[in-house]
């Protein structure tokens, strides 16, 4: 019934963003995506998320999928520096979007076991 109309635009910039943080997008969950979405409009205050926010969450979304040294292979140290510091302000704070994003990709079983070893995350 879904596919009827076809994918919603924020669902394709979704996508997107995830292909520019190299994940192939049919391999993250739609449930993801949909969470993911979820997310960011409740932390845009109802308003869906501009492409920035987006790219943010697809950052930190690849990174956990990936791995840190996949994903600094395919996305250079920059970006992966930038999602390091991302988890590790998360991992200080326990609490925002960053913080869950990261549980998403936890409790989906997508994260990389490299990064829950790495920091140490649990879902407890």
């Amino acid at each position: 019934m879904f596919g009827i109309f076809g994918r919603s635009q924020e669902m394709q910039s979704l996508d997107r963003a995830l292909r520019s943080a190299s994940l192939v997008p049919r391999a993250v969950p739609d449930a993801v995506k949909l969470t993911t979405l979820k997310q960011l409009k409740e932390s845009n205050f109802g308003r869906s998320p501009d492409e920035s926010a987006l790219a943010e969450a697809a950052e930190l979304i690849g990174f956990c999928l990936l791995g840190p040294e996949e994903f600094r292979k395919a996305n250079g140290a920059e970006r992966g520096e930038r999602a390091e510091s991302r988890i590790a302000a998360t991992l200080a704070t326990g609490y925002g979007l960053d913080a869950r994003l990261v549980l998403l990709t936890m409790h989906a079983r997508l994260i990389h076991p490299t990064v829950v070893e790495r920091y140490g995350l649990s879902s407890e």
